[in-house]
């Protein structure tokens, strides 16, 4: 455990490391109003727990499996943490915070969405045209066996075919962007949570999900995890897809249902799929889905780049300190939460919050 020596009235932060560089302790270790706290999870609990249970802000990972269960942000973790005003997911995801008990709390939650929407939109794009140009077929020949004709590596252009969306925000309007006016592909889109004026900024056509499972050619998710989108892609929605469609997840695990997709490529009811997410992080080797050859398997690293990585702890420190400086954060995932935070953030630190 590391820390500056902070000033008697510093606002206390504290992070786990994860490994992750750069990150948000790096921004905020040289700001003279933040004691920053760097934590081990393996740390003894008597190291940990006074640190977290004294600090105003948590900075978590996004993924729910590297958190574990004591240091995951629930109503257990709220009642020992009587000044905790934020917890600041590190990405997008916010898997391992009960946003309804830190509601309850009057603790804000914010993420750092759109920071990293880039990366995962290159890396979905970059899972479909590995798909239909079967080039991770080919890599694997060419490295253990001689004498295969080429026609059996035959793929598909991108060009004109149809590629649907499941979701239609940060990312997946870069995606959207990216096969429409870079591929020539036709877009379509399913997001209840848009306008129709949305849907044509975006660049996309708004489609009702069955209709957009069955046009397409390649169906890409990037929508939120959920209970609304838990299993959202099941036996039944993969078998309203072409034969000889794709399926690439680079939201999170649990919103197409593993089980399923195996059993559609053991069927051949789908032509091929790409998961950079999943239900258990990382997945174990003897894992269904890893044993097709039309399936592609990434580490959930589509939102791993050094530009992204930078972006994410910019974005991060910089929503913590407006916090703790009494402002409204810009992205902020449970709005209703703020007056019962300002309440808590005058009795924390004998001010009104801004606005």
């Amino acid at each position: 455990m590391t820390a500056r020596k902070p000033a008697s009235n510093a606002k206390r932060v504290f992070w786990f490391d994860d490994g992750k560089s750069p990150n948000v302790a790096d921004m905020l270790d040289n700001e003279p109003e933040v004691a920053m706290h760097r934590l081990e999870f393996d740390a003894p609990d008597a190291e940990n727990w006074p640190v977290v249970e004294t600090s105003h802000a948590y900075c978590i990972t996004s993924t729910r499996d590297e958190v574990p269960d004591q240091f995951k942000a629930n109503a257990a973790f709220l009642e020992r943490c009587p000044d905790l005003l934020v917890v600041s997911a590190s990405g997008a995801g916010y898997d391992p915070v009960d946003v309804q008990a830190c509601t309850e709390a009057g603790v804000l939650v914010v993420n750092q969405t759109g920071a990293n929407a880039e990366a995962v939109a290159e890396h979905a794009v970059g899972m479909i045209l590995a798909l239909t140009k079967k080039m991770f077929q080919t890599d694997r020949s060419l490295r253990k066996e001689r004498g295969v004709r080429r026609e059996i590596f035959k793929g598909w252009d991108a060009k004109g075919k149809t590629v649907g969306l499941i979701g239609l925000g940060n990312t997946g309007r870069r995606v959207a962007r990216i096969c429409g006016k870079g591929l020539d592909m036709t877009v379509l889109a399913y997001d209840p949570y848009i306008t129709a004026a949305d849907f044509k900024e975006r660049g996309a056509a708004a489609t009702k999900l069955d209709d957009l499972l069955a046009q397409s050619d390649y169906v890409s998710v990037h929508c939120p995890y959920n209970a609304e989108t838990k299993d959202m892609i099941g036996a039944r929605e993969l078998g309203l897809m072409k034969p000889g469609a794709f399926v690439v997840n680079c939201a999170r695990g649990g919103i197409v249902n593993e089980a399923a997709l195996a059993e559609a490529l053991a069927d051949e009811q789908v032509a091929g799929a790409a998961l950079d997410v999943w239900v258990t992080e990382p997945p174990p080797l003897d894992h269904p889905l890893l044993q097709f050859d039309n399936f592609i398997a990434t580490y959930h690293t589509a939102g791993v780049t050094f530009d992204s990585r930078h972006n994410m702890a910019a974005w991060n420190a910089e929503q913590v300190l407006d916090i703790l400086r009494g402002k409204r954060p810009p992205r902020l995932i449970n709005p209703e939460a703020w007056p019962k935070f300002a309440a808590r953030f005058e009795r924390v630190f004998g001010r009104s919050v801004e606005g």
